[in-house]
């Protein structure tokens, strides 16, 4: 399980531990809060292909399908 503080993930740089379509390195572009300003969700980028996807910050916990940092 990876440990994340979700108030530090703005730009922070994640792998794909399965690849998808040649995108493997992914960069979090925005922050999604709610009124208390909690982190409800993500932005993730592709960094070959620039596609966005939208998640809970709590999905990159996943160790099995995330890893932190470029690899």
């Amino acid at each position: 399980m990876n440990r994340i503080n979700p108030a530090k993930l703005l730009l922070s740089k994640w792998t794909a531990a399965h690849p998808r379509n040649k995108e493997k390195h992914f960069l979090v572009t925005e922050l999604f809060r709610d009124e208390e300003g909690t982190v409800l969700e993500i932005e993730l980028q592709a960094v070959m292909t620039r596609r966005t996807e939208r998640l809970t910050w709590q999905a990159l916990q996943n160790a099995e399908a995330w890893r932190i940092g470029w690899k």
